[in-house]
């Protein structure tokens, strides 16, 4: 019996539930169950389950984990019984998937194994079909399910006997619940393959069928029966694989349509053309058929937009808001190719909202989609033309997703913004392109990129509306002053490099006319000539497009995207000649013009660097190689400004180039140089020590002398002129009388430096005379010492120089010098002594972790760029102190005054009732210190490097920190500490510590063993109080101590207890019996058995936990050891297992007094920093991921739990269409209609704005290297 006609198709969509079977008989009557997209969501039962949770990485959801049948048992065999492969992520080959499926499907296994074209396939599978469209259609249908990784197979009984849902769930049961991937989510190269095929067949089924197979109200019916089904359902291998089966037949059905409309559009050509021929001349034949023609077009016609109207209302407008972002992207990709496909059709506004709707998903790739789908229709006038009202409504939110948390998505959105630009009648405001001109200073190069497209486009092309070709000179100079314009308005003076690498890409030949940029500089007329401003503008873009064409590279901060070819070299290396012919007659006129000004000068100075030196002896340009020399000497003369004495410098280095044929003229001009400052040192000093007082021009005059002297002496061997003796002179005058002025201590120290490092270098590796070993010795003593003075002078640049230069000294001079066939240098080997250590230790303590101002100077500073250039100069004393203990200079156990600030995180006054003068041991108008904001990167790594170097004292190291800091307690606030926001700072830090520990439990086992056994034996060394039955003073520290206990294995816990139980025996002292100890309770608990946990034996002689205290839930430890091994580190221990990081305890009772937590930091730990009788039921798992990736992924989880996904499997739509932009269906606008996620907590935009960091971030804790940053807030 042939099949009916599915009213699926006929009416309205019909849902997944529908009654409807697949085969003959099934069919449901018109308007049985269907049009569920046209009615309302009816509300849930009472008892119905939560649909909002996620899968959590089940392939089920979790209505059918809970109702899902028990599978019938089977008989077992008498043979033996093999084991069912278990399904894991396929191999290179892609073969595991089909080990599972009991039978072999034709479709699948040629797709998958991609052999065969895919038009091939479908050739074969349609005569397949012509022959028995039934066993043709179960053949394609298995395809689907087998692509969907199912296990059961389609019957031809299920087929004509059984309904969609009845077979829907007989393949849900068959469906293997031990994995979570199916084909569609596998990321290997083969499954990919699989996919992009996948899709072609779909496609290529409808376009090779689609004269006739398409209109037999058999194959398509059913097929759209089917993938409905399957796309409503709660396994979402059906629901992802059914859903791009259907968009994909959607795509190929819009193509038909297309084809069809193409077809009437001749037929009625034709049809008029026959109409207007006279009387006599019309052949009625051909009307008829013509006729005939256009009546059978336009029944396709229906029903193609028939099977349209089913495929979009059953399953688009129920997947485009499904939990699944991969989903929500395919419905969003494929709604944008319709639209850019078959404008006519699909290009209103009743399907643009879609788009609009969900620009505001929460899932970067949804976005994304959305971006790119406008931009297919945005690329062309006529179809941007019908799009206005779409563009008035969601115009803000798209200029919004500039900035976009997603730099990928704001990339595209600028893209789009550009194409409106281009195809739109002033569509953007003003307002609008406003948002969009900053982003070319951000560090991501592509979104920077773009924002300098986009602004060239709107402001800066001379050729906007002319569509006329550029010339060489009137449209460039029109162009370099509309550019100076918009960088003059942006008031980012020091960041031309970052626009000049924005606008690279696509106004790259304007950037490069380096004559029309000469031209300008160099116009003296009062009328067409540059103001000051525009001239200091015009030169930093000369230098940073100079840069960028010599040297290919962007700025600091900003990554290229790839490396250049051989090609792009060539060019490069030709552009740089270029531009050398080109700027070396105008370089010593710019000089001579700007020479007066610093600002201007630095820059032309950097230019000279980047000219192939060699032209000027190949080119025969001597005298202007002579012009550049004098304008130099010049420069060096005439400022004394660090970035115009450093720019001058680098240029006579490399002038003097021992490779340049003309080097010798550089050597002459350098010489002279140190001939004239050298001399007029001599004088000074002379002077200087002669002297009783010195007025403000003699001190100026000597300040600058030395300031240029020692910026030369950082890039020239200046040693031969003989300055170390004199400098000596001044720095010991200083430190006896204290009447040289710091601005010449500080470039003395600085020439001294340099002087020792010159001499250093010139000593050859072997044979070195010993006269000049001794000699070197003597003066790095004596130097050292001197700058072991200054480190408690009375000016803050003076102990800064003197700390910096200590730093590199005993870096240089420390154990490695000897190193790599240099022994005969061991002579020079300085190591500090321990009054050394410990001066460099305090100058740590005072001028880093405990910088002092008033509030006054912190209110005025806060947001200042004095500020971060404090913060810059206290990380750099960091970092010297730190690299110190890294490279064995100093004792590990000096890293402990460094460790102990890790976790030091700044608090309010009202936070501390102590007050900042006794909460943190330093003066009352201190700021709250931000250690883990500003130092926390430099103190982690530092952590890193130095447990490479030995383990055990590492971890010493660790404890002598936190021992510290619990003494520092005791000694402010007495015994009674354990209640204090201070000592849960402690634990804090003991569990970032603890971090530590998680990789490679062999290799850390000694160390947590000696850790524990030495932190035991400091808990009860000092002696309890006066009062009967008191603790140690000290016992708290087991509290700290316990939070490293996760980490230990099973058997060192039963030693470590068992040592706890013998030196409480020693110290007899018994706490009493109805006043428990919480510290020793709480550490023995740490370290007893999961079993035994919560609990304490009769016979023991420590107290019992508090009543209210709840067992810890088990905990997954490392297999015990065999019972013949002993019970200390062995290398036959097994591994532990591999467990996750994830808390799944209950929630925790809030503290009474929460601790200050740093941005770093996770909740989790934060809220697990109770005391011991609130924690005891936190679930501890053993941590096996990497040290480095452990706090990012508690992080994430965080981050996850307070914004979760949108579950978009629960509403469906109204039965009448909303107002045309009702955004409240999709839950964006009203709070009370936002959907909940797959946690069941309530689903918020997600929309983050990045902050644009230039150079220097103005928030005290937005630290970040690089002269331009990116830094994304919540918006």
């Amino acid at each position: 019996m042939p099949p009916r006609r599915s009213a699926h198709v006929q009416g309205a969509s019909s849902s997944s539930g529908s009654s409807a079977g697949l085969g003959t008989g099934s069919s449901p009557a018109p308007g049985s169950a269907g049009a569920r997209s046209g009615s309302s969501p009816s509300p849930p039962a009472p008892d119905s389950p939560d649909l909002s949770s996620g899968d959590s990485g089940s392939d089920f959801e979790d209505v059918l984990r809970l109702h899902r049948k028990r599978r019938p048992r089977r008989a077992q065999s008498r043979g033996p019984v093999s084991k069912r492969p278990r399904r894991r992520e396929p191999s290179g080959d892609g073969s595991s998937l089909a080990v599972s499926n009991p039978e072999q499907n034709t479709l699948f296994e040629a797709v998958r194994s991609a052999k065969i074209a895919v038009e091939t396939v479908v050739d074969d599978w349609l005569e397949t079909y012509k022959q028995d469209r039934e066993t043709g259609f179960l053949e394609l249908v298995n395809f689907i399910i087998r692509s969907c990784g199912c296990r059961g197979v389609v019957t031809l009984k299920m087929f004509r006997h059984l309904q969609n849902s009845e077979i829907i769930q007989q393949l849900t049961e068959k469906f293997e619940e031990d994995s979570a991937e199916y084909p569609l989510s596998l990321g290997t190269q083969p499954w990919r393959r699989f996919r992009a095929a996948f899709c072609e067949l779909v496609a290529a089924v409808v376009r090779q069928c689609q004269y006739s197979v398409v209109y037999d109200e058999f194959l398509m019916d059913a097929l759209i029966s089917l993938l409905t089904g399957l796309s409503d359902s709660q396994v979402r291998a059906f629901r992802h694989t059914s859903t791009l089966a259907a968009m994909k037949l959607m795509t190929a059905l819009v193509n038909v349509a297309l084809g069809v409309s193409l077809h009437q559009e001749n037929n009625q050509r034709q049809y008029e053309a026959e109409r207007s021929k006279g009387p006599g001349r019309q052949a009625t034949d051909k009307l008829e058929a013509l006729l005939e023609k256009r009546r059978e077009l336009q029944e396709q016609q229906e029903e193609i937009e028939n099977m349209m109207n089913a495929i979009f209302k059953g399953i688009f407008v129920h997947r485009y808001r499904d939990v699944v972002p991969e989903i929500r992207a395919i419905c969003m990709e494929e709604l944008g190719t319709w639209m850019k496909s078959y404008t006519a059709s699909f290009l209103t506004d009743g399907y643009l909202k879609y788009i609009g709707w969900t620009l505001h998903d929460k899932q970067r790739e949804v976005r994304l989609q959305c971006v790119k789908a406008l931009q297919g229709l945005y690329c062309h006038r006529d179809t941007a033309a019908h799009m206005e009202l779409f563009t008035s409504r969601f115009k803000t939110r798209m200029v919004s997703m500039v900035l976009d948390k997603e730099p990928d998505v704001a990339v595209e959105v600028v893209k789009l913004l550009t194409l409106m630009l281009e195809n739109t009648e002033e569509v953007l405001t003003e307002e609008d392109c406003q948002s969009v001109y900053p982003v070319v200073y951000v560090s991501s190069r592509a979104l920077a990129s773009a924002a300098g497209l986009f602004l060239y486009r709107r402001l800066l092309d001379p050729q906007r509306g002319a569509g006329r070709e550029p010339s060489r000179d009137g449209d460039n100079r029109t162009f370099f002053r509309l550019l100076l314009a918009f960088f003059i308005e942006s008031e980012l003076h020091e960041h031309a490099a970052y626009l000049v690498d924005s606008l690279w890409d696509c106004a790259g030949p304007r950037l490069r006319d380096w004559e029309t940029i000469s031209t300008l500089l160099l116009e003296e007329s009062p009328t067409k000539g540059l103001a000051d401003r525009q001239e200091k503008a015009l030169v930093e873009i000369l230098a940073a497009s100079v840069v960028q064409a010599a040297e290919g590279q962007p700025p600091v901060g900003r990554s290229l995207a790839k490396k250049p070819s051989a090609r792009e070299r060539k060019a490069q290396a030709e552009e740089r000649t270029r531009l050398t012919h080109c700027l070396i007659p105008a370089l010593p006129q710019l000089l001579a013009k700007f020479s007066a000004d610093a600002e201007k000068a630095a820059p032309l100075l950097e230019v000279l660097r980047c000219f192939d030196l060699s032209i000027y002896c190949t080119g025969r340009l001597e005298k202007h190689l002579e012009l550049v020399l004098g304008q130099l000497q010049e420069v060096v003369e005439k400022h004394t400004g660090q970035a115009v004495l450093e720019a001058a410098c680098r240029a006579l280095h490399a002038l003097c180039d021992p490779e340049l044929t003309l080097h010798g003229r550089g050597d002459l001009v350098r010489s002279r140089l140190a001939d004239q400052l050298a001399d007029k040192f001599h004088q000074e000093v002379t002077e200087l020590l002669q002297a009783s007082s010195l007025d403000e021009e003699e001190v100026y005059s000597m300040a600058a002398t030395l300031k240029r002297i020692s910026i030369l002496f950082n890039a020239h061997d200046l040693t031969p002129w003989q300055l170390f003796e004199p400098c000596t002179q001044l720095l010991q005058r200083a430190l006896d009388t204290g009447e040289v002025p710091p601005q010449v201590l500080v470039p003395a120290i600085t020439c001294l430096h340099f002087h020792i490092l010159w001499e250093l270098s010139r000593l050859p590796s072997t044979d070195v005379p010993q006269e000049q070993l001794q000699s070197l010795k003597t003066r790095v003593t004596s130097f050292c010492s001197l700058c072991q003075s200054c480190l408690s002078d009375v000016d803050a640049g003076v102990r800064e120089q003197a700390f910096m230069v200590l730093s590199d000294l005993l870096l240089v001079f420390g154990p490695q010098l000897p190193r790599d066939g240099r022994e005969a240098l061991a002579p020079l080997v300085l190591l500090p002594d321990a009054g050394l250590q410990s001066q460099l230790a305090a100058f740590l303590m005072d001028h880093v972790f405990h910088h002092a101002c008033s509030h006054e100077e912190l209110s005025a500073m806060e947001d200042s760029e004095n500020h971060i250039e404090e913060l810059h100069q206290r990380r750099v004393l960091l970092a010297g102190f730190c690299k110190l203990i890294i490279y064995d200079v100093l004792e590990l156990s000096a890293a402990s005054d460094v460790f102990k600030h890790y976790a030091k995180v700044g608090g309010t006054q009202e936070a501390c009732p102590a007050g900042p003068a006794t909460a943190w041991g330093h003066q009352a108008l201190s700021p709250p210190p931000q250690f883990y904001s500003d130092y926390g990167d430099i103190i982690k790594e530092t952590l890193n490097c130095t447990r490479q170097i030995d383990r055990q004292q590492w971890a010493r190291t660790l404890l002598l920190s936190l021992q510290q800091l619990m003494t520092e307690l005791l000694l402010q606030q007495g015994p009674e500490i354990r209640a204090a926001e201070a000592f849960l700072e402690i634990r804090d830090l003991a569990r970032r510590f603890s971090l530590l520990f998680s990789l490679q439990q062999l290799r850390n086992r000694p160390a947590l063993l000696s850790m524990h056994k030495e932190g035991i034996q400091f808990a009860f060394q000092e002696p309890p109080g006066p009062g009967p039955g008191l603790p140690p003073l000290n016992l708290p520290f087991l509290e700290v101590l316990s939070e490293f206990s996760p980490r230990l294995l099973r058997p060192d816990k039963a030693l470590l207890l068992a040592y706890l139980e013998k030196i409480y025996q020693e110290q007899r002292w018994l706490a009493p019996q109805d006043v428990p100890w919480p510290s020793l309770v709480t550490y023995r608990n740490s370290l007893q058995p999961q079993e035994e946990r919560g609990s304490v034996n009769s016979h023991s002689t420590a107290p019992r936990p508090p009543p209210g205290s709840a067992a810890k839930r088990p905990r997954i430890d490392a297999p015990s050891e065999h019972p013949d091994s002993s019970p200390w580190p062995s290398s036959r221990l097994p591994s532990p297992a591999l467990t996750s990081t994830v808390l799944r305890g209950g929630p925790r009772p809030p503290l009474t007094r929460p601790p200050a937590r740093d941005p770093g930091s996770d909740p989790g730990l934060l809220q697990s920093s109770s005391l011991s009788h609130r924690r005891s039921g936190v679930n501890r798992l053993s941590l096996m991921v990497e040290e480095e990736e452990e706090e990012m992924m508690i992080e994430e989880e965080s981050s996850e739990e307070d914004t979760p996904e949108q579950d978009r499997t629960l509403l469906a739509p109204e039965d009448q269409l909303r107002d045309l932009f009702d955004s409240t269906i999709l839950g964006i606008e009203d709070p009370s209609t936002h959907r909940t996620s797959e946690r069941g907590t309530p689903a918020a935009q997600s929309s983050s704005v990045p902050v644009y960091c230039c150079y220097k971030p103005k928030s005290r804790g937005a630290w970040l290297p690089g002269p331009c940053c990116l830094v994304m807030v919540n918006k």
